[in-house]
């Protein structure tokens, strides 16, 4: 269920495919009632698993899958920043050219729907950690969990 490490399957020239993406590397937080549900026991079968060591592991692949996420957010952020900066010398250069501003225009809407993105990842990331946290507040406690 991990996500990939880094950011480099990400694409950042079409918004749609970097949506996709992103979708895609957050499945472990659409998953995550399911993945405690078949990783912790319930009180029945507490014996026959380590809900510590399952609880452990699930934190660990959130936590690689949000770094990863956030690198990738970040550097396709960075690349379209530098790719409208480019274009505002462009048509500063040639203030009369429609074809420049156009694609000055999408790529700054293309630059803010990313920008976006990181607002969403902190409410994916909030929503998931606290599910994490009822479920596993008993067996497992991060050294870098806040208190809810």
């Amino acid at each position: 269920m991990a996500a990939p490490t880094d950011g480099a399957g990400v694409p950042c020239d079409d918004f749609m495919a970097f949506q996709d993406a992103l979708k895609q590397m957050r499945l472990i937080d659409d998953k995550i009632v399911y993945a405690l549900n078949t990783s912790i026991p319930t009180q029945s079968f507490e014996g026959k698993v380590d809900a510590s060591k399952e609880c452990k592991r699930l934190y660990e692949e959130l936590e690689e899958s949000y770094m990863s996420r956030e690198k990738a957010i970040k550097k396709c952020i960075s690349k379209v920043s530098e790719d409208v900066n480019k274009l505002r010398v462009a048509k500063m250069a040639n203030p009369d050219d429609g074809d420049i501003l156009k694609t000055l225009r999408k790529n700054q809407t293309k630059l803010r729907l990313m920008q976006v993105e990181l607002n969403v990842e902190e409410v994916v990331k909030d929503r998931s950690l606290k599910i994490f946290y009822e479920r596993c507040r008993n067996a497992y406690r991060p050294p870098s969990a806040p208190v809810l």
